[in-house]
């Protein structure tokens, strides 16, 4: 089963911007679909934006036309570019695979939005 890596979060000021990198132990050519999920302090984890193998993709209302997810199957890589970021937007990141099969959750990592 594939392990997937997060990275790419930090503490960044209202409006910035931040990408996020997700890296797959093997090959993630066959997995069809693919997201970003978050989790803010006393929430309960939410499905953020989703990539399908053949690259469609779609948001949570909340960052409909502020982030951007992608995929590179050659480097096994899943990303999520989050622009004109916003306080409400601090969590902790993770990626997974979209579907009943999921693999087994990350650390993540952890965005900041904060002045």
């Amino acid at each position: 089963q594939v392990q997937l890596v997060e990275s790419g979060g930090g503490l960044v000021q209202p409006g910035g911007s931040l990408r996020l990198s997700c890296a797959a132990s093997g090959s993630i050519f066959s997995i069809n679909a693919i997201g970003w999920y978050r989790q803010a302090p006393g929430k309960q984890r939410e499905l953020v934006a989703t990539v399908t193998s053949e690259g469609s993709t779609n948001y949570t209302d909340s960052v409909n036309g502020r982030f951007t997810i992608s995929r590179d199957n050659a480097k096994n890589t899943v990303f999520l570019q989050m622009n004109s970021l916003k306080p409400e937007d601090t969590a902790v990141y993770y990626c997974n695979v979209f579907g009943p099969d999921p693999a087994p959750w990350g650390q993540g990592t952890q965005v900041t939005v904060s002045s």
